[in-house]
């Protein structure tokens, strides 16, 4: 069996894993997708070198089927197809006890602080192994975990039917923010700087704009001045964090969805001014994963079109210097080498 692991700043490698029985309460899974995202780059670029153990094997938008069950589960077969929310949490902090366990102070995210998907054969805990349907294409649902971010983005919101949604950031997550936002009756707006992404939007039929051309003047036209009632940032741009609170309506909601990478400017006179809310969304709750689960076997999410490609195991690298450059929307290692890649 195969794994691609992380080494150091800009060096991935594909290498032998063994494969041992599961322990008690443990499944191994089959992997058969894994998708690539944003922190996977931050990842194979050094940026969290202070957090994970080299070599890691990464990877968390896994799809598969049970490969092995351990001593003591239930409820599970060999071939179940499954997906995995990859949080372990502690159950004892205060986060924990106030029934937020998704934000645990001391979060294991599986796939960052422990071994993650890009594996041909993977062992985790049973309780974070979720069912799929079994008509539910294992492609289509290596796509669980950012619909569940998305859904969880959206909740967090407030989000009302006919409210004037803003989205910054027309990536795998914005795009994911804006079909969703969309399907709970929001009046949707994306800001995208990339033309690529743009067409790839406007063929989705959700509106977009390049923010730095006419953005702010289309949020007034359609509001009647008045701004938007929730703004999503997720572009992780300094530009965007300045500029999200001149877009919503007085007692608006600005939802902090990327991972900003160093502290940014604000317009706190704003925030006091309209009496704005500014929320951070962070991840999910097994509701958001259940939930995402049947908007994807719906069809409500185009997930044929935001996949740009699947790559084998050993094109890893290759597949994440492509996000990087914004060469393609959402990439899928096919881990257990079942299609023929050229």
């Amino acid at each position: 069996m195969r794994g691609t692991a992380y080494e150091g700043a800009g060096r991935l490698r594909t290498v032998p894993v063994d494969v041992e029985p599961p322990g008690p309460g443990e499944l191994q899974i089959a992997v058969a997708y894994c998708g690539l995202c944003g922190t996977d780059l931050h990842i194979a670029h050094g940026d969290m070198d202070a957090r994970v153990s080299t070599p890691l094997i990464f990877g968390h938008e896994a799809s598969g089927t049970v490969a092995a069950v351990g001593a003591g589960v239930t409820g599970w077969a060999v071939g179940d197809p499954l997906t995995v929310m990859p949080l372990i949490w502690d159950n004892s902090c205060a986060a924990c006890l106030a029934g937020h366990q998704h934000i645990c102070q001391n979060l294991t995210f599986v796939g960052i602080d422990a071994a993650g998907a890009l594996q041909q054969r993977w062992t985790v805990p049973a309780s974070i192994a979720v069912p799929l349907p079994p008509g539910l294409d294992l492609r289509t649902a290596a796509l669980v975990e950012p619909v569940a971010v998305a859904l969880h983005d959206v909740r967090r919101s407030g989000l009302q039917p006919g409210d004037h949604a803003v989205v910054l950031g027309g990536g795998p997550i914005g795009v994911l923010i804006a079909t969703v936002a969309r399907h709970a009756g929001a009046r949707v707006l994306v800001g995208e700087i990339d033309p690529t992404r743009r067409a790839l939007i406007a063929s989705l039929g959700l509106d977009v704009l390049d923010p730095e051309n006419g953005l702010a003047a289309e949020v007034d036209r359609r509001t009647a001045g008045n701004g938007a009632d929730v703004v999503f940032e997720v572009s992780g741009a300094a530009a965007a964090a300045r500029g999200a609170t001149a877009l919503a309506r007085v007692r608006g909601t600005i939802v902090i969805v990327a991972i900003h990478a160093a502290a940014r400017e604000i317009d706190l006179q704003r925030v006091f001014w309209r009496e704005l809310r500014l929320l951070g969304a962070r991840v999910y709750q097994r509701s958001d994963f259940e939930r995402a689960i049947t908007l994807l076997d719906e069809g409500v999410i185009p997930a044929r079109q935001l996949i740009s490609g699947v790559v084998a195991l050993d094109d890893t690298a290759g597949a994440l210097a492509d996000l990087s450059a914004g060469r393609a929307m959402k990439i899928l290692v096919d881990v257990a080498g079942q299609e023929n890649h050229r």
